[in-house]
């Protein structure tokens, strides 16, 4: 993702795993919720997920009530922001003076507050050990805490690390894509595709088991089986297809006689 642009709060200093920092969030520091406040999150496909299920809605219910579409800086790919309140401080919809309503299942953004992830580009074959950076607000008081973390033990006390890697195939589409020359653009299509499969995950469920996807694309029963009844496996194969097409990595192959047949009825 983009490191945001030198500003109040944020030091562009790379922090890796291995670094330290002291921090602590909880109801008795005084500006308790005021980091909810005025934000632009990201939400990833796996938060969409969560979130949803959460609240009950399907993908599409929470998508058209909570979030804004975008299209993501120097990729041409579309991703989503959380929708703020209309109120004087533009605060986060689910949260309240004592605290966040989805707690459990919040945002990889929030999980990873006071840090910041950022992948800069893509390198095949190297192991990297994460690029991180320090979100310090003016108005943040768990800085004066005392409890001393690691980069590592924050994402994993958090869940991030879980989450991360949930949605290790989407960053991976997206940073491949920000290699590509600036010129180089998605056709509306291509770009309505990749919304659906990464985040409206119901509409991509149907799209695969109610459309001609699985005589398509050659998928043996264990997958087919295990894309039915979970849906991060579903949005994981999701990636890898959305893979396939945009970058021809991976190893989906075509059920030639139905493409043909597909052919034919196109023309």
């Amino acid at each position: 993702m983009e490191i945001p642009e030198n500003g109040p709060g944020i030091e562009p200093v790379k922090f890796t795993t291995n670094s330290k920092f002291t921090f602590n969030c909880h109801k008795g520091v005084a500006c308790f919720t005021k980091c909810c406040r005025g934000i632009n999150i990201i939400l990833t496909p796996y938060d969409i997920v969560r979130l949803k299920n959460c609240l009950g809605l399907s993908s599409g219910e929470f998508l058209a009530i909570y979030t804004v579409p975008r299209i993501l800086e120097k990729t041409d790919l579309p991703v989503v922001t959380l929708k703020l309140m209309d109120d004087e401080l533009t605060s986060c919809p689910f949260v309240r003076d004592d605290g966040c309503l989805v707690y459990k299942d919040r945002p990889t953004t929030c999980r990873y507050y006071p840090l910041g992830v950022a992948s800069l580009s893509h390198k095949e074959n190297i192991e990297e050990e994460g690029f991180y950076f320090f979100v310090n607000e003016p108005h943040c008081l768990g800085f004066e805490e005392d409890t001393e973390w690691t980069v590592a033990k924050w994402r994993k006390d958090q869940g991030v690390d879980i989450h991360d890697e949930i949605n290790s195939g989407w960053t991976d589409l997206i940073v491949r894509k920000r290699s590509f020359p600036a010129n180089v653009k998605l056709t509306e299509k291509t770009k309505k595709m990749f919304f659906t499969t990464c985040y409206d995950i119901d509409q991509f469920r149907t799209f695969v088991f109610e459309s001609s996807f699985l005589s398509l694309y050659q998928t043996d029963d264990e997958t087919i089986n295990e894309i039915k009844q979970d849906e991060v496996a579903l949005l994981e194969f999701g990636f890898r297809w959305l893979k396939w097409i945009l970058y021809k990595i991976g190893d989906f192959k075509i059920n030639q006689e139905a493409a043909g047949r597909r052919q034919k009825q196109e023309k």
